[in-house]
């Protein structure tokens, strides 16, 4: 499969058989509206473990709110959102990530001034009693420890996992926001544009680690992407999102891009 920049984007994807594993995301009937303008309206599908699903879409489709909806940033308007554990109302940012679902967002949302550690635990933070109870201290080893077991168990290779992420190339900084999700999400990854603004080697790693993320068998993915090689190469099926409503479910097996993107123009 090669890219418009020259480059060849190897295909990642499974053999074609269909995900077996239990789903993690069911979404009924949902919709979203600001005001008299509708975002979305009666979207359904449903995502399994060990599946990357792509979502694609004209800009103005409605991509970028049903993702907020599904990471709790926004709340829908009518419709349930099911979790593997069946929960519902994801109503917050917190609500969704205790319901296994983690986001990561084209900002990243890293401090740059921090290392790898630091941003893996912000907010979520170790701590162990001090020597004057009851004030606690942070427990850097165990959070170093544990992050760097994460890490190690990825694609990907870092010169210095001390380093600050300012340091790190925009491919090492995106690999850094995924295994954080990774790492806390468990069922449900949601990766707004992944390889945006990322040159061919970065993009191929990037593809690398969803694939590797998706073969651990317990989380399934949701990947919004524009470019369509991209899709192909992970993706097992892709939602086609057009004027607010999914027109399409395609196995990427048994179709391409060109029916794709007649979907997503109205052609067919």
């Amino acid at each position: 499969m090669t890219s418009s920049e020259g480059g060849t984007f190897h295909e990642f994807g499974s053999s074609g058989t269909a995900p077996s594993g239990p789903v993690v995301v069911e979404v009924r009937n949902l919709s979203k509206s600001y005001g008299s303008v509708r975002a979305f309206e009666d979207v359904n599908f449903t995502i399994r473990a060990g599946e990357v699903v792509g979502l694609v879409g004209d800009n103005g489709a409605g991509k970028s709110t049903l993702v907020k909806c599904l990471s709790g940033a926004l709340t829908a308007d009518g419709g349930t959102i099911l979790t593997g554990g069946g929960g519902s109302g994801l109503n917050s940012i917190l609500s969704a990530r205790a319901s296994g679902i983690e986001t990561v967002y084209q900002d990243l949302a890293l401090i740059e001034a921090f290392d790898l550690t630091d941003n893996f635990y912000l907010g979520r933070e170790i701590t162990k009693a001090g020597w004057r109870r009851p004030f606690r201290i942070l427990d850097r080893r165990a959070m170093s420890n544990r992050a760097r077991t994460a890490v190690g168990q990825l694609p990907a290779r870092f010169p210095d996992l001390d380093a600050p992420i300012e340091t790190m190339s925009g491919g090492q900084r995106q690999i850094v926001a995924m295994a954080k999700a990774a790492f806390w999400g468990g069922q449900l990854l949601l990766l707004d544009e992944p390889t945006a603004a990322l040159g061919i080697k970065e993009t191929q790693g990037v593809l690398a680690l969803i694939a590797a993320l998706a073969e651990k068998e317990d989380t399934g993915i949701l990947l919004i992407a524009h470019n369509l090689e991209h899709i192909f190469a992970v993706c097992t099926r892709v939602l086609v999102l057009r004027h607010g409503q999914i027109i399409a479910d395609l196995n990427t097996k048994n179709t391409d891009a060109h029916i794709v993107v007649a979907h997503m123009t109205g052609a067919v």
